[in-house]
């Protein structure tokens, strides 16, 4: 499996990520390719090799040659529409335009979730529905080629996970389309909630909303570099120039066993006064707030009172938010947090076609080969009901046949 590190030096931006993976190794043609294939307007997208305080880097530079090149903001992408909505593109026509394009899945995915937590930031500051929030025209090229661009680079270096140290994010002011903002962008500093920060006194914009889209949407985890090996390291310069490098660094890094260890938390508490039926509803809100697993063991408390321990897993992410179902949901008076690591199997659905139709497996791999996999329910379960034949018979031949596949 390979994985990617973003070392946030000096903050992260589209055009730096896009940078450090090129000069990483991604393949400029390979990406190239995809991107003249979008229904956007003409444009030249190359590299040039500069130099930031001594650190030799590779600096993206873009031109649209059918329209006169403007300076809007780099770190306002996204506003409301105005009189000129010709001039803008929706967040909506965006993500459809991924959507009925021919890019890679993956790519599709990736560059959907970057588009959409921005569009949801931006719509969350201004008030307007994520959907409506327009980008600006020279805005929302420069966003796409370099979201979708960066993406492309990831799949072209057959990155899975990526991971990313704390994020400096600069100080002071600068003006953008409504006047005077603070540094970070509110757009920007919306999309760094839950994401640590790191402290680098510098006065000026160091990342901006489309690198924080990056770091929100597809970054799996954040801190130091840890137990790696790494493969190869790119560097990617930003546009400006500051007493640090302002460069991005980006790893490709191999993951050592340890690290295949994920950290969790587990939340618990328990009660003795609630019916079957809450506790069913508070396990549905549970799994909607975001928590991996939820199971209730039977208990004795206080008084010989019969009880109920309730448990949930959750990503430190999401922990507040099944913590505060709890609190809120369950009339309990406390919850108790403790901090765990599991190590976990790569899953991966399958398809498999059978005589009676279409079913998708799950599948658990380690090292590359498929240790357990299962049918899942429901399709094998629509066919029984629609064959009139025995469940086990139509889930077996399924099984039968992912096996048949895993082995060659």
């Amino acid at each position: 499996m390979k994985n990617l590190y973003l070392d946030c030096i000096s903050g992260i931006a589209g055009d730096m990520t896009l940078a450090a993976l090129i000069d990483l190794g991604a393949d400029l043609g390979y990406i190239l390719e995809h991107l003249r294939k979008l229904p956007i307007d003409p444009f030249e997208l190359e590299v040039e090799p500069v130099e930031k305080r001594g650190i030799a880097a590779k600096k993206l530079l873009i031109e649209f040659p059918a329209q006169e090149r403007q300076q809007p903001s780099p770190t306002y992408l996204f506003k409301m529409a105005s009189h000129d909505d010709h001039q803008h593109r929706k967040a909506e026509d965006i993500l459809q335009m991924i959507s009925d394009s021919l890019l890679p899945e993956r790519v599709k995915q990736r560059s959907m979730a970057i588009f959409q937590v921005i569009a949801e930031a931006e719509g969350k500051i201004h008030g307007v529905d994520p959907k409506e929030v327009h980008f600006h025209e020279v805005g929302a090229m420069d966003s796409i080629l370099d979201t979708i661009g960066f993406c492309l680079a990831l799949e072209n270096l057959e990155v899975d996970e990526i991971y990313a140290s704390p994020v400096p994010t600069g100080q002071g002011k600068m003006k953008m389309a409504h006047g005077l903002y603070p540094i970070p962008a509110p757009a920007t500093l919306e999309l760094l909630k839950g994401i640590p920060l790191a402290d680098l006194q510098v006065q000026g914009e160091l990342t901006t909303p489309t690198g924080a889209g990056i770091l929100k949407a597809l970054v799996k985890d954040f801190g130091p570099i840890g137990a790696v090996k790494i493969e190869r390291i790119g560097y990617g310069a930003g546009h400006k120039d500051f007493a640090h490098p302002n460069v991005l660094r980006a790893v490709l890094i191999q993951k050592e066993r340890d690290r295949e260890r994920e950290k969790i938390i587990v939340l618990e508490t328990q009660v003795d006064d609630m019916t079957g039926e809450a506790l069913g509803y508070v396990m549905e809100r549970l799994f909607e707030a975001g928590a991996l697993d939820v199971y209730y063991t039977p208990v004795y408390m206080k008084k010989n009172r019969p009880g109920t321990l309730m448990t949930v897993l959750v990503q430190p992410d999401e922990a507040g938010r099944c913590e505060e179902v709890l609190l809120i949901q369950t009339s309990t008076l406390g919850v108790r947090r403790s901090e765990w690591t599991r190590t976990i199997l790569d899953r991966r659905i399958v398809s498999v076609e059978t005589p009676y139709g279409k079913i998708r497996v799950k599948q658990a791999i380690r090292g590359g080969q498929v240790l357990h996999q299962a049918p899942e329910f429901e399709d094998v379960a629509q066919l029984a009901r629609q064959c009139e034949l025995p469940f086990q018979e139509i889930y077996q031949e399924a099984l039968n046949l992912a096996s048949q596949r895993a082995v060659k």
